[in-house]
C-alpha cells in the first residue's frame, strides 16, 4: 500500500488548459503595443521632418494674412486700409507684459509647461464634448492656434487637427516658447480686419501696443475667442464683460494681485472713433480695381499712392452737399489737366448708398452735349464769328424749338452757343452730319452709345460724368486727350512696381479748334447760361438740362482743373427747380473758388467776346427753364405740345419769384432802354415791391414780348423776331 501511494504522488500533476479569451487578450496589448510603438515612431518622424520643412522665424514674421493694401492721398495722408490691417512688429521685449499675460491667462494657462499640445486641455475637451453633446470648448494651444493661423484653416475636421498638432509640435521643437508667443501676439486676428495687437490697438484705442494699459490689454487678449462677437465696435457691452473674464483669469493664476484686479475698470475705457465712410470710397471704390490690369502682385502687402486731393475733396463733398436740391443726389468729378483725379463725389451719402453716380451712372447730358456738336462744325471750317440763321426748321419730321419759344434771326456762332440755341445746334449737326457729331462724342471719350437720331444734337444720348469732364478736359488741354487716372504708383515690399505716364501724343483736334471751342464755352459762362459758375478768374463751360428737370449739369475748366457736376433723382423723376444754371452751376463755383484757390490765374488763348447785345439769354437765365428743348420733342424727337401760360411744365402753378437776390448771385447786366429814367437821378419813393408771380404776362414783361413791349412798338420787328433786326454792338456796353 504504501508503495502505491508513493507512486501516485511521484505522477506529474495535470495543468488546466489556458483560456482562448487569455491569448488573445495578450496578443492583442502586444499588437497594440507594436503599433503604439509605430505610431510614436511615425509620428515623431513626422514632427521631424515638419520641423526640418518649417519657414524660419524671420520668414514667418514677414508672411502675410491675405493682402493688405493702404491707399494714400496725394499728400501721403492714408485714407483707406483695405483687407487685412497690420501694426507694428513689435518684439517679445517690446510687447507689454500685462499683455502677455492676458493672452496665457485666457487662452493657455499652461503654455510655459506643455510642448504644443497640451493633453489636459484636450481632455477636458473632450469631457466638455460628452456633457454638453457638442464641441463647445477648445483644447487648442496658443501653439496650435498660431500654426493654424499661419499654415491652416478653420475647418473643423480631424485631419486639420493632426496636422495642426504635427506642425505645433515641430514649431515648439525649432522656436522658442517667446519665439512662438511673440508671433502669436503680432499675428493672429482680433476683428475689424486687425491682425496682431498693435492694429487692434490703433483701430480700437487710437494708440500702439507698446503702452497698453490693464483694461485694454484685458480687452484685445478677450477678443481671440470670438472677435466679431466682442469687438468693442460691434458690442462693447459684450467686450467690456468678456475683458472682466480675463481679468479674473489673470488673479487666479497669479498675473496680478487682488487689488489690481479691483483697480482695473474697462467700463472707463474710451474707444478710438470710428473712421467716417465718406466720399473717398467713392474714389477708391474706382481706382482699386484697376490694380489687376496695373501689376501681378497678388500676395505682398501694397501701398497705393493716389491723385485725390484732400482738401480739393471736402470742398466738392460739401459742395455737392450744401447744393442738391431736397431729394436728389449729386456727383461731381474734378481734373488735374494731366488727367489726375483730384476731387470725386459719387453721392451724398456713401454710407446709404455706394453706388457711384459720377463713373457709374448714365443720364442725358441736355445741352452740355452740343460741345460736340460745335467742335464737329468747327472743325469743319466754322467759326465763332460766322453768321448762321435761327429760325424755324424741321429735320425728317423733327422740328426742335428754342426755349424762349423765339427765333432772333441772323447770329454769331458766339451768340448761338452762349445762349443756346436749339435751332442752331439742330442745323449745324444737320451740316456736318449726325455721324459725324456722334464720332467727335466717342473720340473725346464718350464710351455710352451714342444715336445719331437728329435729336440728338440736343443731347438725349445718355452719358457718364466722368467722360464728359474728361471730353472738357481735352478741350482745356488745348485739344490733347485727356484720360482720367487715380493711381500714380504702387509699393510693394518697399519696391515700386508701378508709375503712371501721363500719354501727351494723343491729339484729338488742332489747338485753334480748342481755342475757338474755348472762345464759346467762356462766353456761356459770361453772360451766357452758365453766369453762376463765375470764381472771379477766368472760366469755361456748359450747362445741361433735360426734359422737366431730371438732370442738371454744369461741365467747365479754369487755372488747369476740369469740374463736372451732375445733379438730378436716381429714378429719373423731375426735380422742381433743378437746371444746370443753378444748383450745378452753383456747386461747381463753391468747389472751384476752392480748388484754384493756390493756383495762378491763367488766361485763355482768345479773350472774351460779348455776343450781339440785342439778345436776351434763353429763359434758363430768367427763371430756369431746360436748356436744351428736350422738353418740346418726345423719345424720339417727335414734338410735343406747348405747355399752358402760367403753368410749370409739370402741372405745377407757376412759383412766386422772391424780390431780394441771393448774395454772390450773379446780376443780369441791363441796357437802358429809351425814355427810362437815368439810375443816377433821385427816384421818388417807391412802395415795397410785393412779389411777382412767375407766369407768361411776368415773361412778356421781362423780355418786352407782350402788347407794350419792344417788339409792338417797333414796326420793324419780323414775325420770327423779338426785337427786330440785329443792332450794332454799342461800344459803351459793360462787359462781364
Amino acid at each position: 500500500m504504501p508503495r502505491a501511494s508513493s507512486s501516485r504522488s511521484t505522477r506529474p500533476r495535470s495543468s488546466k488548459p489556458r483560456s482562448p479569451w487569455r491569448r488573445r487578450i495578450v496578443v492583442t496589448l502586444q499588437v497594440l503595443i507594436g503599433l503604439a510603438v509605430l505610431a510614436v515612431g511615425a509620428l515623431v518622424i513626422a514632427v521631424f521632418v515638419a520641423k526640418s520643412q518649417l519657414p524660419s522665424f524671420e520668414e514667418l514674421k514677414s508672411s502675410p494674412n491675405g493682402q493688405m493694401i493702404r491707399v494714400h492721398a496725394a499728400d501721403g495722408t492714408v485714407i483707406v486700409s483695405l483687407g487685412p490691417s497690420y501694426g507694428e512688429w513689435l518684439s517679445y521685449d517690446q510687447i507689454p507684459i500685462v499683455m502677455r499675460d492676458a493672452t496665457i491667462a485666457v487662452e493657455d494657462r499652461r503654455f510655459r509647461q506643455h510642448p504644443g499640445v497640451d493633453p489636459i486641455g484636450i481632455a477636458r475637451s473632450v469631457e466638455v464634448r460628452l456633457e454638453k453633446g457638442r464641441w463647445k470648448q477648445g483644447g487648442s494651444t496658443i501653439t496650435q492656434q498660431i500654426t493654424r493661423t499661419i499654415f491652416l484653416n478653420n475647418q473643423k475636421k480631424f485631419g486639420r487637427k493632426f496636422r495642426e498638432a504635427i506642425l505645433a509640435l515641430a514649431m515648439e521643437l525649432k522656436f522658442s516658447k517667446n519665439q512662438i508667443l511673440e508671433l502669436y501676439l503680432n499675428k493672429v486676428y482680433y476683428g475689424g480686419g486687425a491682425y496682431g495687437i498693435d492694429a487692434a490697438a490703433r483701430k480700437f484705442f487710437g494708440h500702439g501696443a507698446e503702452r497698453l494699459s490693464l483694461s485694454e490689454a484685458a480687452v484685445i487678449a478677450g477678443l481671440v475667442k470670438a472677435p466679431s462677437n466682442y469687438s468693442p465696435t460691434a458690442d462693447a457691452e459684450a467686450a467690456v464683460g468678456r475683458a472682466g473674464v480675463v481679468i479674473q483669469q489673470m488673479e487666479r493664476n497669479g498675473f496680478i494681485t487682488p487689488a489690481q484686479a479691483a483697480n482695473a475698470d474697462p467700463q472707463a475705457l474710451k474707444l478710438a472713433p470710428e473712421p467716417r465712410q465718406n466720399s473717398v470710397r467713392y474714389f477708391t471704390d474706382w481706382a482699386l480695381p484697376q490694380l489687376d490690369t496695373l501689376i501681378d502682385e497678388q500676395s505682398a502687402p501694397l501701398d497705393v499712392w493716389t491723385t485725390l486731393d484732400l482738401n480739393m475733396q471736402r470742398a466738392a463733398d460739401a459742395a455737392v452737399r450744401q447744393d442738391a436740391p431736397p431729394g436728389t443726389q449729386g456727383a461731381l468729378v474734378s481734373l488735374d489737366r494731366d488727367g489726375g483725379v483730384r476731387a470725386m463725389v459719387g453721392g451724398l451719402d456713401y454710407v446709404s448708398t455706394n453706388y457711384n453716380r459720377a463713373t457709374t451712372a448714365v443720364r442725358q447730358p441736355g445741352s452740355a452735349f452740343k460741345l460736340f456738336v460745335y467742335l464737329a462744325a468747327l472743325e469743319a471750317g466754322h467759326k465763332p464769328e460766322d453768321k448762321v440763321v435761327d429760325e424755324p426748321v424741321t429735320i425728317d419730321g423733327w422740328s426742335p424749338r428754342n426755349d424762349s419759344r423765339r427765333n432772333s434771326g441772323s447770329v454769331s456762332l458766339r451768340t448761338a452757343f452762349a445762349y443756346s440755341l436749339n435751332t442752331v445746334a439742330a442745323k449745324l449737326g444737320q451740316e456736318v452730319g449726325f455721324q459725324t457729331v456722334a464720332d467727335m462724342a466717342r473720340r473725346f471719350g464718350i464710351t455710352t452709345p451714342v444715336n445719331t437720331h437728329p435729336s440728338m444734337v440736343l443731347g438725349t444720348s445718355e452719358v457718364r460724368v466722368i467722360d464728359m469732364t474728361s471730353a472738357f478736359a481735352s478741350i482745356a488741354n488745348k485739344g490733347v486727350k485727356v484720360t482720367p487716372y487715380g493711381i500714380t504708383k504702387v509699393v510693394a515690399n518697399g519696391q515700386t512696381i508701378y508709375t503712371h505716364e501721363v500719354d501727351r501724343s494723343h491729339v484729338l483736334v488742332a489747338p485753334y479748334v480748342a481755342a475757338e471751342m474755348t472762345d464759346l464755352l467762356q462766353t456761356a459762362v459770361n453772360t451766357g447760361t452758365g453766369r453762376a459758375a463765375q470764381i472771379g478768374r477766368p472760366v469755361a463751360g456748359k450747362t445741361g438740362t433735360t426734359t422737366s428737370s431730371k438732370d442738371g449739369w454744369f461741365l467747365g475748366f479754369s487755372s488747369g482743373i476740369t469740374t463736372g457736376v451732375w445733379m438730378g433723382r436716381d429714378n429719373g423723376k423731375p426735380v422742381a427747380g433743378l437746371h444746370g444754371g443753378t444748383a450745378p452751376a452753383k456747386a461747381f463755383a463753391d468747389y472751384m473758388r476752392v480748388a484754384v484757390a493756390n493756383r495762378p490765374i491763367e488766361q485763355f488763348d482768345t479773350q472774351v467776346t460779348l455776343p450781339e447785345w440785342q439778345l436776351e439769354p434763353d429763359e434758363e437765365s430768367y427763371f430756369g427753364q431746360p436748356d436744351n428743348g428736350v422738353s418740346a420733342v418726345d423719345a424720339d424727337g417727335n414734338p410735343l405740345p406747348l405747355p399752358s401760360a402760367g403753368a410749370a411744365e409739370d402741372g405745377s402753378e407757376a412759383v412766386e419769384i422772391p424780390t431780394h437776390r441771393e448774395p454772390g448771385a450773379p446780376v443780369p447786366i441791363q441796357q437802358p432802354q429809351p425814355g427810362a429814367p437815368d439810375p443816377q437821378q433821385p427816384q421818388p419813393p417807391q412802395a415795397p415791391a410785393q412779389p411777382q408771380r412767375l407766369d407768361q404776362a411776368w415773361i412778356d414783361r421781362v423780355t418786352g414780348r407782350g402788347a407794350g413791349g419792344a417788339a409792338a412798338r417797333d414796326p420793324r420787328t419780323p414775325a420770327n423776331g423779338p426785337r427786330g433786326s440785329i443792332r450794332e454792338r454799342q461800344d459803351d456796353r459793360p462787359n462781364q
